[in-house]
């Protein structure tokens, strides 16, 4: 697909075009910042600088923890409160390292569902979507294995648990246990590896994130109506779109500001809020916490890995076509991980012609419940693996995967669409042509 018409850089002075000629750096940060962008995009279009934000000052804080940490399962512990008590400003770091993590995931939950809402995952974007979900997988196994280092009682029996799963793959899955522990057991070899790799793993994501955005840049951006800019010649598209600086990079700021005055609140008054007590427990493999929990990002997922017990008729159908390949626990990891594949799979799932969920009447609903899916399963996620809590995790797993592999299918054959504006520059008219938003931030030289 053609880019949308704009002015590229042009080196002006003779050190400019030095440089041009030789690594055209200069100009790729023009073409970045300067890209002609809708001109409608709203608020939920702000999560990308928070999630590049967060990922800076988790790498940040990362580096400078590690200078005072020690991945040995005898000193794990003692380092963390010695970080704690002893170094400078340690337990800002930490607790910053800490929530960060949080704040992540806030972000990348809050921009998944906008793409899922708006239809950032539809033609020709389908690429930036997968990238943007092995992003995600990457974070939580970044956050997992951080979740480790600390090494107190929930860190230690959760990657016991976790680790465990793997273990119920049908023929490797030992082997592949034992590769990740290090040995028979969660141990010393276990936390240098996880140390290795939560420390690895970002420098990966940051990696994705820059084909990320190079991705969207390539196909430019989605808009609420779902509509894309007009590439019919440059005066069009202007009418559709403003440069990136400094209309969207001065509301991204203040956004960014507003979360991050929320956020070091939550720091220096409540940074254990999201914690677990038991975590200030040295690690013990003798005493077994009564109710072993991941951290709430992790708890949707988990209530979908608990709902399906050898008790549910799915799971029997399973095991018996397969021999009793796929037990309970076998099929509780799949449907974890098939959780995560079928917002993979959105783009080929969903069958309207409509971009945008707000055109699409009969979707919102579907979509609004979705969101309130995902809470419930949050919610039972944290709650013991018992009644009413089972059943309740079992009928919010249901519709999670039916809201994909039925429900998305089929409302675009069912649906009957809302009449969607003709361009970007029509819906930003119909909002902002009152309060005089079409000359004072719209206007181009073309007008």
């Amino acid at each position: 697909m053609a880019g949308i018409p704009h002015d590229h850089y042009e080196p002006k002075t003779g050190g400019e075009r030095w440089v041009h000629r030789r690594l055209p750096i200069i100009g790729l940060l023009y073409d970045t910042i300067m890209i002609p962008t809708p001109k409608n995009l709203n608020w939920m279009w702000i999560w990308g600088i928070v999630l590049t934000f967060t990922l800076a000052l988790q790498i940040i804080t990362g580096i400078t923890l590690v200078m005072h940490y020690t991945p040995d399962a005898d000193l794990a512990f003692a380092s963390v409160e010695h970080i704690m008590r002893d170094v400078n400003g340690g337990w800002a770091l930490r607790y910053i390292h800490a929530n960060g993590a949080s704040l992540f995931f806030v972000a990348v939950y809050a921009h998944i569902f906008r793409g899922l809402y708006y239809g950032s995952y539809k033609e020709p974007r389908e690429i930036t979507w997968i990238i943007g979900i092995l992003i995600y997988l990457l974070m939580m196994g970044t956050a997992f294995m951080g979740y480790v280092l600390p090494w107190g009682q929930m860190s230690f029996w959760g990657a016991t648990v976790i680790t465990g799963l793997f273990g119920a793959i049908p023929l490797i899955g030992e082997p592949i246990q034992t590769w990740l522990l290090g040995g028979p057991a969660v141990d010393n070899y276990t936390l240098t590896r996880f140390f290795s790799l939560h420390y690895l793993f970002p420098f990966v994501i940051a990696g994705l994130v820059i084909v990320h955005i190079w991705a969207f840049h390539t196909t430019g951006n989605n808009n609420p109506t779902g509509v894309e800019v007009r590439r019919t010649s440059k005066a069009d598209a202007e009418k559709d779109t403003v440069p990136f600086w400094p209309y969207f990079v001065i509301k991204d700021l203040f956004a960014l500001a507003v979360i991050l005055a929320v956020f070091f609140a939550i720091v220096g008054f409540m940074p254990n809020y999201l914690g677990h007590p038991d975590n200030y427990i040295e690690a013990n493999p003798l005493a077994t916490p009564a109710h072993i929990v991941p951290e709430w990002y992790f708890l949707p997922f988990y209530a979908i890995l608990r709902a399906f017990t050898a008790e549910v008729w799915v799971v029997q159908i399973a095991s018996f076509v397969t021999g009793g390949i796929i037990d309970a626990k076998f099929f509780g990891v799949l449907a974890m991980f098939g959780a995560i594949a079928v917002m993979a799979l959105a783009p080929w799932l969903d069958t309207s012609s409509v971009r945008s969920g707000r055109y699409r009447p009969m979707f919102k609903w579907w979509f609004a419940l979705l969101v309130v899916d995902f809470f419930v399963l949050m919610w039972c996620g944290a709650m013991p693996a018992e009644e009413p809590y089972a059943s309740i995790s079992l009928v919010a797993s249901a519709y999670w995967f039916a809201y994909f592999l039925v429900i998305l299918p089929l409302l675009g054959v069912l649906e009957k669409p809302n009449a969607q504006p003709e361009t970007i520059e029509a819906d930003f008219d119909a909002h902002y042509a009152k309060s005089g938003g079409t000359k004072t931030v719209a206007q181009t030289p073309a007008e």
